[in-house]
């Protein structure tokens, strides 16, 4: 992610910038200290590969300086051979069989395998290749497959409806979505708005880091130039944080589950602030419950909703419209055969996009609006990333 964030920048980010009230310089300082102390009381974020502390946001995944470097450096000396990996004309082979255990204390008891756990968590080979060139992130692209199912041929099998096979986009969508998230709020605060949204914003934050891993498992999405996956991700990650939270809430009257252990009703809603969003979120459950909408189209829709999401900076809408295509074909082929009757079931369907995408603006308003009052503590990929996207707004207002 780009980061948008100078010192100046950190220093106006807890600065309030509302007609109603101007912060004196020493009120603005004690909700910078306030804030920094809540931020680093927050659950710290984890290297997806070893386990250690993440020191930030590398080759698309949350990891370690250690584990950082070890990717570069072998990526830079990589061989073509399947478990060997040469490094200063050093061999690297897995000692066992190719299944070690990666962890902080482990780590470097097998390159082989700890090289596999970077890859297999979603490190982008490319992103090291193209640090050597300077500009090389935004102009670097990938080649674009003629037949973006082929990524989905290895698709763990999926037991099937009975009412009709599984498309195999499906399938591949329904593998690859994410794991529960759980909010882990401190059960020894006091329930009040301020812990409410910074928990929210918390959880926002490690889903931010699910989504971009949960992205390269679209068929075809990785293929994009790095510039373009980036684009797609900083306009349309709202849309997907908000359509998730709404397919999460579907059996639940009235109240919006933001993780298995943080459900809100609209009490709490209304005590945190966020009673007009809520309701707004609510209508579009109201849309996905009324139509029955199922988990298998709810992948693809979530799928469809990252790709058109419209993007100024996007280079090559050519690829980007094929993936919107290829997607549109496997809803399709699904609601074809597992509602044969209804014909008209995928316009329905798509009908809610544009809803969704009023939902996500509103959403991102709030949120924009609750980091410049600086009171709630944010981390820094989730800051980037309502940046990114307010700044896309302008953009927009612009031409």
């Amino acid at each position: 992610m780009q980061n948008g964030h100078n010192s100046s920048d950190e220093e106006n980010r807890y600065d309030s910038n509302s007609s109603s009230e101007i912060l004196t310089n020493g009120a603005a300082e004690d909700r910078m200290m306030k804030c920094e102390y809540m931020l680093h009381s927050l659950p710290k974020r984890l290297c997806l590969v070893c386990g250690d502390v993440a020191s930030g946001f590398h080759y698309g995944v949350a990891s370690c300086e250690a584990c950082k470097a070890f990717f570069k450096r072998t990526i830079q000396g990589k061989s073509s051979s399947s478990y060997i990996y040469i490094i200063s004309n050093i061999e690297y082979s897995c000692p066992a069989t190719n299944e070690c255990e990666i962890t902080k204390r482990r780590r470097k008891s097998c390159q082989a395998c700890r090289f596999t756990k970077c890859l297999k968590v979603g490190m982008l080979k490319e992103g090291v290749r193209l640090d050597r060139v300077r500009g090389g992130r935004q102009k670097y692209k990938r080649k674009i497959d003629a037949d973006p199912s082929s990524y989905v041929q290895q698709a763990p099998a999926l037991k099937k409806p009975s009412n009709g096979p599984v498309n195999k986009i499906v399938a591949h969508l329904m593998v690859a979505e994410p794991e529960k998230l759980y909010a882990m709020p401190d059960p020894t605060t006091p329930d009040s708005e301020l812990k409410t949204l910074t928990t929210l914003c918390d959880l926002a934050d490690r889903e931010l880091v699910v989504i971009i891993g949960w992205a390269k498992h679209i068929p075809g999405f990785s293929n994009l130039s790095l510039s373009d996956q980036m684009s797609l991700l900083q306009s349309g990650w709202m849309e997907i944080l908000i359509l998730g939270l709404a397919f999460r809430s579907l059996h639940y009257d009235s109240r919006l589950v933001f993780a298995e252990d943080y459900i809100i009703d609209e009490e709490q809603s209304r005590a945190a602030g966020l009673e007009e969003l809520s309701r707004h979120i609510l209508r579009l459950v109201g849309r996905l419950k009324a139509l029955g909408v199922e988990k298998e189209e709810f992948v693809v829709l979530k799928a469809m909703a990252l790709l058109n999401s419209d993007s100024v900076y996007v280079e090559d809408h050519e690829a980007v419209q094929k993936l919107q295509d290829v997607l549109h074909d496997a809803l399709q082929d699904h609601d074809l055969n597992a509602h044969p009757s209804d014909s008209r079931r995928i316009g329905k369907i798509l009908m809610m996009l544009p809803l969704l995408r009023e939902v996500a603006t509103k959403a991102v308003q709030h949120f924009y609006t609750i980091k410049m009052e600086g009171q709630v503590p944010m981390h820094k990929l989730f800051l980037e990333m309502l940046d990114a996207k307010i700044s896309e707004v302008v953009c927009k207002k612009m031409y």
